[in-house]
Formats: C-alpha cells, sequence, structure tokens
C-alpha cells in the first residue's frame, strides 16, 4: 500500500485509526466499559479491552515504522513470532492457547452476528427503518465473515502447536491465501472478501450510531 499513488497518506490515516482504537480500548481498561457507574463490566472484560487495546497499539507502532521506512517487506512474522514462542518451555501450550483465543473470539462474533446482538449498544430511536434494516444486514454478515477468517487463524495455529512447526501459523494475509488455495478458492476467497468489505460498512456505520 505504501508504495501506491497516496498511498503513504492513506497509510498515514490507517495509523492513526489503529492508534484511536487503541486509546479507546485502553481508555475503557481503566474507566469500565459501561456508561453508568453501576454498568462496570468486570476485572475481565477490563483485561480484554487491555489486551485488544496493547494489540492495537503494536500494530500502531508498525505502521509507523513502515511509514519511516523501518521493516515491512517481511512476510515471516507470524513464523518467526510462532518460533520464538514453540522455543519457550510449554511453549505449544502457549501457541495453542493464543489457537483456543482466536476460536473463542470466532465463536462470540459468529454468535453477535447470528443473534444480532451487536445491535444492544447502538442508538436504534435514531434510525429510519431502512437504515435500521439495512445495518442489521450488514452487521449481521459483517461480523460473520469476521468469526469465519478468526476461526480460519486459531485452526492454523492449533495445527502448528500439534505439529510442533511455526510455518503452520498464518494471519489474517496467510488465513485468506489458504482459502484462495482450497478447491473452490477463488469463488470462496471473493465470498470472505465481500464479508469483511460488508464488516467495514459495518464499522462506518457503528462509528455513528453507536452508545460510546
Amino acid at each position: 500500500m505504501a508504495e501506491q499513488p497516496f498511498g503513504r497518506g492513506v497509510l498515514a490515516l490507517i495509523a492513526l485509526g489503529f492508534l484511536g482504537y487503541a486509546v479507546w480500548r485502553l481508555a475503557q481498561a481503566l474507566l469500565g466499559g459501561g456508561l453508568e457507574e453501576d454498568e462496570d463490566e468486570g476485572v475481565f472484560k477490563r483485561l480484554s479491552y487491555a489486551g485488544r487495546g496493547l494489540v492495537f497499539f503494536g500494530i500502531f507502532v508498525s505502521t509507523v515504522l513502515l511509514l519511516l521506512g523501518v521493516g515491512g517487506g517481511d512476510k515471516n512474522k507470524e513464523d518467526q513470532a510462532t518460533r520464538l514462542l514453540l522455543d519457550l518451555p510449554e511453549g505449544r501450550y502457549i501457541v495453542a492457547g493464543i489457537g483456543v483465543a482466536f476460536l473463542g473470539a470466532a465463536g462470540w462474533n459468529l454468535y453477535r452476528g447470528v443473534s444480532r446482538k451487536f445491535r444492544e449498544k447502538l442508538k436504534l430511536h435514531k434510525m429510519s427503518e431502512a437504515e435500521d434494516k439495512g445495518f442489521s444486514v450488514v452487521g449481521t454478515v459483517g461480523i460473520t465473515a469476521r468469526g469465519v477468517v478468526f476461526g480460519l487463524i486459531g485452526v492454523f495455529l492449533l495445527k502448528a502447536a500439534y505439529d510442533y512447526d511455526a510455518k503452520e501459523t498464518v494471519g489474517l494475509d496467510g488465513a485468506l491465501s489458504k482459502v484462495a488455495q482450497a478447491p473452490y478458492g477463488p469463488f470462496l476467497l471473493g465470498v470472505v472478501a465481500a464479508g469483511l468489505f460488508t464488516f467495514g460498512l459495518y464499522s462506518l456505520a457503528e462509528a455513528r450510531y453507536r452508545e460510546v
């Protein structure tokens, strides 16, 4: 992306988005996610917010380094990180635990998408009937697609732990690459891509209507 026309400017905007998301999640971890004092979501929920905030802060730092010309072009970062974990005492169990966490996130996203639980924290009273219906469809498809991708990453992490092979580890790009190599891969990849694009539309709509 950085090598495309206007790519560095777009990448800078994306970096700001990562930073904003990280700060938001860390603020939720410190202050609680509820809108009122009696809505504190508990220590485990706050730890979840903190974990997501730290992950996205790390992605923000990586993006800034890429803009500064440091790093980039490494297609095996997931391999290297997993290899370091596998070399630790009980490393296989750590990698397997991360894989299970991804599967848990996948299950939660699938549940949120199918049950339309994501509607609970929206300002539904500010939507027209058409907006409400459209947002529900976009949210269901987009969140479900994200759950599918998280599930793929979790499966590959568990396989890496079971086989003791860091090369089995993939990130988002690797998971989509595996989909492309499957039977009917281009069609399946197109479906997943459409779902992730829909999740992007959902996120834009959520920025307007979410209760914060």
